[in-house]
């Protein structure tokens, strides 16, 4: 989401709602813990057929093929339009190095490369878009990925399909809550806080998209003092949408200096099963001196008991029940090197002990002042 921004790493207090931490004592989580497994980072001077690899923003694993597959949120301004597929291999002990096979552009339903905003300023053609999480889809055997649209130029978020080639195949249906509506501000998504995360369950029965930030009319983005409400979208087999549910998002962990910016938001989730999904929020709290400070989280959440709010076109606070959430780990509390801008996260390999390796991969925004991290890390599960 956030874009050409100076990233460090901040240590500070995580202000976590009360209320959701208190309801999650009463639930069942999959995962105890994670196990610090190494670093890898891919250089900022990286290219694959010439153009610059940066600003990646989703990844997802294929275990059958033992490959990876990243997506950059660059709008066409260094290159097209692209996603990448990659090979990494991971032990219990160390990440080695990702190399990028292929890089894969983006195409519109024409066959068309998706237009830059200075493109399509100048010829209204085609829609640009703003990617920020991508899957691999199981029932096409090709690609899954999102659009945060662009309030500016009137395009809504979107979801769509394409085979591993990046020719479009289909677009999944968006409820018009969430769309972009020229004749009503008041309604539909925040500008570059729309569709962050998405997951495929690991019977991929189902599929889950979730907002950055709350639609308009749900209310305010977080505040110092108070989250926020961010809807998750549920998919069926056949592409409809057969739930939306709510993720408490927490208030800003950090105060912002005087008159500069501040956000709090999903980054990406992760379906562990069909009830829990892993939800990473991300923080960015710029300084008095501009440099911006990055306070990450992995949530687990339950969604057991959770009101589905599908076709409500407003939440009202105390007619719904949110997911109940619990901190897994605070990334500003686990010594690592650095933390960065990150925004992805995958399920990785199998380790040789039979436990699952999980993987998370920063945006450098294409700045020279940040890095492509890929951390990983061993899931312990509850019941060792």
């Amino acid at each position: 989401m956030r874009k050409s921004y100076f990233s460090m790493l901040a240590i500070g207090c995580l202000v976590v709602s009360v209320e959701a931490s208190a309801a999650a004592k009463e639930e069942h989580y999959p995962i105890s813990k994670l196990d610090y497994i190494g670093e890898y980072i891919i250089p900022n001077d990286a290219t694959v057929d010439g153009v610059t690899v940066g600003g990646l923003s989703g990844i997802d694993y294929d275990a059958k093929n033992k490959q990876w597959l990243m997506i950059s949120d660059d709008r066409s301004d260094k290159g097209p339009d692209r996603a990448y597929l990659g090979k990494m291999t991971i032990t219990a002990n160390n990440v080695g190095a990702m190399t990028l096979t292929k890089m894969i552009p983006l195409l519109q339903p024409n066959g068309s490369l998706y237009p830059s905003k200075v493109a399509y300023l100048s010829d209204h053609k085609g829609v640009v878009p703003d990617f920020e999480s991508i899957r691999f889809n199981p029932d096409t055997k090709g690609i899954r990925y999102t659009s945060e649209g662009d309030r500016s130029l009137g395009f809504s978020p979107f979801i769509r399909d394409a085979d591993m080639d990046g020719h479009y195949l289909d677009e999944l249906p968006v409820p018009a809550a969430f769309k972009f509506d020229p004749k009503n501000k008041a309604r539909g998504f925040y500008d570059n806080l729309a569709f962050e995360g998405s997951s495929y369950t690991p019977d991929k029965k189902a599929y889950f998209v979730a907002m950055e930030a709350p639609l308009i009319q749900d209310g305010p983005v977080p505040s110092l003092n108070k989250g926020a409400f961010s809807r998750v979208l549920r998919y069926g087999k056949n592409n409809t949408v057969l739930g939306e549910y709510v993720y408490p998002v927490d208030s800003l962990p950090a105060a912002p200096g005087a008159g500069k910016h501040a956000d709090n938001g999903v980054s990406e989730i992760l379906a562990v099963d069909n009830q829990h999904l892993l939800v990473l929020e991300r923080a960015g709290i710029q300084d008095k001196k501009g440099h911006y400070h990055d306070y990450i989280r992995i949530y687990q959440t339950d969604m057991k008991g959770a009101t589905n709010v599908k076709g409500r076109n407003k939440l009202v606070a105390g007619q719904f029940k949110p997911m109940h959430k619990r901190l897994l780990l605070n990334l500003n509390q686990a010594n690592l090197p650095r933390l960065d801008n990150l925004e992805g996260i995958t399920f990785g390999p199998k380790l040789a002990d039979g436990q699952q390796a999980l993987v998370l991969i920063s945006d450098n925004n294409f700045n020279a002042t940040e890095v492509t991290q890929l951390f990983a890390f061993k899931v312990i599960p509850a019941h060792l």
